[in-house]
């Protein structure tokens, strides 16, 4: 039958037939087309074509069922409503400017975070990239559940099982002995068979059995001392494994009736847990890690544009002196003096602006230079709130502009080195969970080691037998208590029982053996990890001391720094209200005081987070910040029973300084005669 296409004519449209008979209602019209193809060779005759009945129109292109076949399908979103932040525009420099200001501790940004944690947000992008593998809090309770290798999945196979069955046949055969017909070559036959039996396997690897098997058998056998018959039994049956198979330690760890390399025994399913639970306390980790990175990028940011902005203001009356100077054509006004201070105001304007917005660049986050984040500088006050806002869950804007409650820590902080080194390689989350893998490939090391023995089983059954022309009603005229077979079973007449071994010997064990080499591998690779990664611990953790000593040294000699500018600048500003300084050397002052001012808040953001970096790689991080979870009980017993640790927070410390709006840039006056080309600075500071 060759394939036809044809075109159904539409008001408005046409539809390719192949295209229609791919929706939902395909189906209705398959009948319909039958019954229409059936009619059309009644009335035509069977040698007429299918093509005299259904011929195709004709068209002029087949681009149109191209660009069909060729178009990509879209969901359609279904936004039951508005995103939170999808209904504020973004703050920015000259639009939507914050109304208030939201004081927020950091403790309190944590706390939120967490609070919002469905997914372990971050900031390289991981949920739009790769969002199977970002973890979410529900990570665990995945691992736990999992239907194939969860906890509950390992125990249900140690439940009681009950299973049932039943079958009817009908025998109607020519036999070639009487023997095997009951004393007749045509045998007829109505045979029925149920079996009920409840099995449990319990954690020593015995397995137990208690049946019942009913047979029914109708027949024309001429031997038969009834036209028909029930045979009826009951059993108990156990098979208890004496090697391969043995023991409780086995079982548990590699459940039963499993094959070497395949198993998924209780223990192991909790070890699966454990490793799924040590995974979630890193991301945890991370998360607060960057919640405090974000936060300390936000307080470098408003103290950047703080200094900005009294630079800028400073700069403004530069300029509006020398212009005045240089209106009235006195000394200290030349031309070339005054576009100087001017270019100092623009510049310092411009630096502000940026200050302000910021730019789309990558902040402090962590495993960015070191595990937990290496201090980046500020990113602009518009964009550090808004990646705080981002790493916190909460909305891109809401009217109110973040802004940190708290102060970094001034004071020096010293680490004892050799319990700071116990702590990293005993609390942190990533040798927490390579031990857990280690521990994993010894327990099927331990397990794949049974069977190197044979398979060896003892078993034994015993057996009531009933027999009777019934099952269970009883007529009372069948001699010999054959009357109903319960009756018969409960007399106890007919008893059997079976003790016997099972022994399976593989010659050579050669799966047994490579597997036990496969377990031994990957038990010695682990291993090679969990040194390796205990080296770059160590190794990231002295790197973390030694720049907590070099950015507390910073802050001193960045404190030292800005004395000494400030200093210089009013020394500066006061020879030059004396006409004894030229305009160069105030300027230059300026500058310098803002360099110095910036880079000692900087330095106090950078110090704040080397302190949190050394928690980070020993392992105390969420300790630090009063984090604990809910399984992790050693360390709430820990913290309850260690009352003398040092809290470095200072929570209630006095906020940053509020900063000032940035005014407008000002707008150069229209080009002047020739002798002043010089454009008119503002006259008043925002």
């Amino acid at each position: 039958m060759t394939y036809v296409p044809f075109t159904v004519q539409m008001p408005f449209r046409s539809y390719d037939f192949r295209r229609l008979v791919r929706r939902p209602f395909r189906f209705a019209l398959r009948p319909i087309v039958a019954l229409l193809m059936s009619a059309s060779l009644l009335l035509t005759g069977c040698g007429s074509p299918i093509k005299e009945v259904l011929k195709p129109l004709e068209v002029e292109s087949t681009n149109y069922y191209r660009n069909i076949a060729k178009a990509v399908d879209y969901a359609e979103p279904q936004l039951h409503q508005m995103p939170d932040g999808a209904a504020l525009e973004p703050f920015s420099i000259n639009r939507n400017t914050p109304t208030e200001y939201w004081n927020l501790p950091l403790e309190e940004v944590i706390l939120l975070a967490l609070s919002n944690a469905q997914v372990m947000r971050d900031f390289g992008g991981q949920v739009l990239r790769a969002p199977a593998t970002i973890p979410t809090i529900q990570n665990p309770l995945i691992v736990e559940s999992d239907p194939r290798f969860g906890l509950e999945n390992a125990l249900s196979a140690f439940d009681a099982q009950f299973a049932s069955r039943l079958f009817f046949e009908k025998n109607d055969r020519a036999l070639n002995n009487t023997f095997f017909g009951g004393g007749t070559r045509l045998l007829q036959q109505d045979l029925g068979t149920m079996q009920n039996t409840i099995s449990k396997t319990t954690t020593s690897g015995t397995q137990f059995f208690a049946r019942n098997n009913t047979e029914y058998d109708s027949n024309n056998a001429p031997g038969n001392i009834f036209p028909s018959a029930w045979n009826t039994n009951i059993e108990a049956e156990f098979r208890h494994p004496l090697l391969q198979g043995s023991g409780v330690e086995f079982n548990r760890i590699a459940g039963p009736n499993t094959q070497p390399g395949l198993f998924n025994g209780v223990v192991l399913a909790r070890v699966n847990t454990d490793i799924s639970l040590a995974e979630f306390e890193s991301a945890v980790r991370n998360l607060v890690a960057d919640v405090e990175n974000a936060y300390w990028d936000l307080y470098a940011a408003y103290r950047d544009l703080n200094s900005k902005i009294v630079a800028r203001d400073n700069a403004l009356e530069v300029w509006r002196r020398t212009y005045a100077l240089y209106a009235s054509k006195r000394r200290g006004g030349e031309a070339d003096k005054e576009a100087y201070a001017r270019e100092q105001y623009f510049r310092f304007q411009d630096e502000v602006e940026y200050a302000l917005s910021g730019q789309v660049i990558e902040g402090t986050r962590t495993n960015s230079g070191s595990s937990g984040g290496t201090f980046r500088g500020p990113p602009g006050v518009q964009m550090a709130e808004r990646r705080l806002r981002l790493i916190a869950g909460l909305p891109a804007t809401d009217g109110r502009l973040i802004r940190p409650a708290d102060e970094p820590l001034v004071s020096q902080v010293v680490f004892d080195w050799h319990r700071t080194v116990q702590e990293a390689l005993a609390l942190r989350p990533e040798l927490r969970r390579q031990r857990w893998v280690i521990k994993r490939r010894e327990l099927e090391l331990l397990a794949t080691r049974n069977y190197l023995m044979p398979r060896f089983d003892a078993t034994g059954r015993y057996r009531w037998r009933g027999f009777g022309n019934d099952l269970i009603n009883s007529d009372g005229n069948v001699p010999n208590s054959f009357d109903n077979a319960w009756d018969n079973l409960l007399t106890g007449d007919f008893q059997e029982w079976q003790l016997g071994v099972d022994l399976n010997v593989p010659l050579g064990f050669r799966k047994a053996h490579n597997a036990v080499r496969n377990a031994q591998f990957n038990l010695a690779r682990e291993r090679a990890v969990l040194n390796e990664q205990e080296r770059t611990v160590l190794s990231d953790l002295s790197n973390a001391v030694a720049d907590l000593e070099r950015a507390f040294q910073a802050t001193q000699t960045g404190y030292n720094r800005l004395i000494a500018a400030r200093d210089h600048l009013e020394a500066v500003q006061s020879t030059y209200q004396s006409d004894k300084a030229p305009l160069d050397m105030l300027l230059e002052a300026q500058r310098r005081f803002v360099d110095a001012e910036g880079r000692y808040y900087r330095s106090l953001a950078d110090y704040a987070i080397a302190i949190r970096n050394v928690h980070f790689e020993k392992g105390t991080s969420l300790e630090y910040h009063d984090v604990f979870l809910q399984e992790d009980l050693t360390r709430v017993m820990r913290h309850e029973t260690s009352r003398d640790e040092i809290n470095y927070k200072m929570p209630g410390a006095p906020p940053a300084t509020e900063p000032v709006a940035p005014p407008e840039a000002p707008a150069p006056e229209p080009p002047a005669p020739p002798g002043n080309s010089a454009s008119l600075p503002p006259q008043t500071a925002a």
